[in-house]
């Protein structure tokens, strides 16, 4: 069984909404999306109830592949295509501008 990492960040109380409401990262190690996520309660409810509905909420999204999210791509660094480096006196070198060039 794969191991879901869930990450919850800035969880605020939306007065007008009347909800709670996050940006929960939920990363299966497969791929790693980002959920908007919110739930109508009272400002009363506790905050650790609060976070166990955001996530569950985020959750039912990732397994379903429902709604809306940001996915986020692992960054595998490419090497440059075959472009010598540049050098600045081979340049002025080759335009003349260099002591003890040969060009006229």
């Amino acid at each position: 069984m794969k191991q879901t990492r869930i990450h919850l960040n800035d969880v605020i109380y939306n007065a007008g909404a009347q909800a709670f409401e996050a940006l929960v990262t939920v990363d299966d190690g497969a791929k790693t999306r980002r959920y908007a996520c919110a739930i109508k309660a009272p400002i009363s409810l506790s905050f650790e109830d609060a976070t166990a509905g955001l996530k569950t909420q985020a959750v039912r999204q990732h397994r379903k592949g429902t709604g809306l999210y940001s996915q986020m791509r692992r960054n595998a660094p490419s090497l440059r295509a075959g472009r010598a480096r540049f050098d600045p006196r081979v340049w002025l070198a080759q335009l003349g501008f260099m002591p003890n060039s040969d060009a006229a």
